[in-house]
């Protein structure tokens, strides 16, 4: 063996013995196998299961916006001064003006998570929704907020809902401006439970906390003839829960419910009977009344031709609405694919008359553009609003997925 053959197979052993330690100490790991997110439809369109787990996921919500032009049908005083004795309290809705300078522009997002699985007890589901508002030029004081949160299991419910008051018989129609006669307060910590039983029956009880969000409690006013009054406020303040209860009866014709609270602040009640029909395919009406038991008060703002005049307090979570009773009623026609109509006509024992009409038209899928007027007509004698009345359009542009 000559010098050059002996370097050359040298080097190659050399080189075999680096490559071998450098093979050892590189070592490429083994690709693991991607778990692809996997549809669930045991709950209904756009679930799926949360990687790693059988709870199943959905994402949803919406983006809208609201242009609304003319009267205030929401007003609850005119354009006349009111005294500090009204003026300066914390009232919900829009207290001061009727008319408006401009047009009012809200803008809001509503993100929306809802998660359900099986278990022994039966099925487990959660909801929240977030909502976030900027409106006519700054952020909304409801912006950020939580606006549902609550956990059910089976027929067992507890967390943040709206009152099983207004949620157990049915909002009032499918018009924007669908509580200009108040049907009862919204946003709750509850704890329920709603049995379903076979041939379309179903009750349920509730226990409630009351929110603030929806009256005018807990302040002192100045009342007719120059009397002070508070109210007690509508938010339980011992332990003692307002109590909600109702029976419902549904079938392919349609549905009756009646539902009752005992409003635990106040120790007053309220009910409400509504009935639902399905007159076709297309068409459907509807009409829902209610009772209260609680006494309505007035803050006083002025007299006028010796009759003293004032603005109502909403003093209660459930019997909100003006004088004894209150009606509403509407109806629904699909006139086509993209077009429904839909009216409101509503009507208090304090003389107010309200009705709301519009036509929701889905451009696209997933995108509905809804134009909408409506009507108020104050007739209470004790109310600073009496013999006014109120014309407001507006429209709603609405992208849900």
């Amino acid at each position: 063996m000559n010098i050059k053959s002996l370097l050359l197979g040298s080097a190659a052993a050399l080189v075999a013995v680096s490559g071998a330690q450098a093979a050892d100490a590189i070592v490429a790991p083994e690709p693991e196998a991607v778990e692809y997110v996997r549809v669930c439809d045991a709950y209904g369109a756009g679930y799926f299961y949360i990687p790693g787990t059988e709870t199943c996921l959905r994402i949803g919500g919406y983006v809208r916006a609201d242009i609304k032009g003319g009267d205030n049908v929401y007003a609850r005083a005119n354009d006349r001064a009111v005294r500090d004795a009204v003026a300066n309290k914390d009232f919900i809705g829009d207290l001061t003006n009727k008319k408006r300078d401009t047009y009012n522009f809200m803008s809001r997002f509503a993100l929306r998570f809802t998660t359900a699985s099986e278990t022994e007890l039966g099925t487990l589901k959660t909801y929240a929704d977030l909502r976030f508002q900027y409106e006519n030029g700054k952020d909304a004081g409801s912006s950020g907020s939580l606006r549902y949160g609550y956990i059910q299991l089976g027929g067992l419910r507890v967390g943040l809902d709206e009152s099983a008051f207004v949620t157990f018989p049915g909002y009032y129609g499918d018009v924007m401006n669908d509580d200009v006669i108040l049907g009862g307060g919204y946003r709750t910590n509850a704890i329920s439970y709603t049995f379903t039983g076979g041939n379309g029956f179903s009750a349920m009880i509730a226990l409630e906390q009351g929110g603030t969000g929806d009256a005018d409690a807990g302040a002192t006013y100045v009342g007719f003839d120059n009397k002070d009054f508070k109210t007690k406020g509508v938010k339980i303040d011992d332990y003692t829960p307002h109590i909600v209860g109702g029976l419902k009866f549904e079938q392919a014709w349609g549905s009756i419910v009646g539902v009752a609270a005992y409003d635990a602040q106040n120790e007053e009640w309220a009910g409400k009977v509504r009935l639902d029909v399905n007159v076709t395919e297309q068409f459907s009406v509807w009409v829902q009344g209610g009772y209260k038991s609680n006494n309505d008060h007035y803050a006083y703002a002025y007299t006028v031709d010796g009759v003293q005049r004032g603005v109502r307090i909403v003093d209660s979570f459930y019997g909100t609405w003006g004088g004894d009773w209150a009606v509403w009623g509407g109806a629904k026609f699909k006139a086509t694919d993209k077009a429904t109509f839909n009216v409101q006509l509503a009507y208090e024992d304090a003389k107010t008359f309200a009705a709301t009409a519009n036509v929701a038209y889905q451009l696209v899928p997933g995108f509905t553009i809804t134009p909408e007027v409506s009507y108020t007509k104050w007739s209470d004698n004790k109310s600073v609003l009496k013999g006014d009345d109120a014309w407001q359009g507006m429209i709603r542009f609405q992208r849900s997925f």
